[in-house]
């Protein structure tokens, strides 16, 4: 991975994030994300950090708050909006690419923030969609800044 890529982080990233159950996947979501933040290569779509929050706070049992300041820190990465481009390049990428409508919107959210890299455990690591590829976090650990 070049030093210059960015990187689109899907939910299941911030959830090891502050989940103590599984301290080796928390140990390496806390890598990542510390290395996007130091890089400024991270981004983001606010249907991430929606489904972040909706999986923090009720499945869990995540403080309402702590959840919420995990939200209002990444939304400093501009999130990618949900528009009327983006579903119509989601509807394409259900269709062509033979994915779930929710996971397209994920795939067109990294394409439309620029990231080369879609860092998730939800897809098939080493899959590409166009310039996006797929990358699970919990197997390759961030590159060195």
């Amino acid at each position: 991975m070049p030093a210059t890529d960015r990187f689109f982080v899907d939910s299941n990233v911030l959830l090891y994030y502050v989940d103590p159950q599984d301290e080796a996947k928390r140990e390496l979501a806390i890598r990542w994300l510390n290395h996007l933040w130091l890089t400024g290569a991270g981004a983001i779509s606010w249907q991430v950090l929606n489904e972040f929050y909706w999986n923090a706070v009720r499945k869990m049992r995540l403080d309402p708050g702590r959840a919420r300041e995990v939200v209002e820190d990444l939304s400093s990465w501009r999130p990618v909006d949900n528009s009327l481009g983006l579903l119509r390049r989601a509807w394409f990428l259900s269709d062509s690419a033979q994915i779930p409508h929710w996971d397209a919107l994920i795939v067109a959210a990294a394409e439309r923030s620029g990231a080369s890299i879609l860092l998730s455990e939800d897809f098939q690591a080493g899959r590409t969609f166009g310039a996006v590829s797929v990358v699970n976090p919990f197997h390759t650990p961030p590159p060195a800044a």
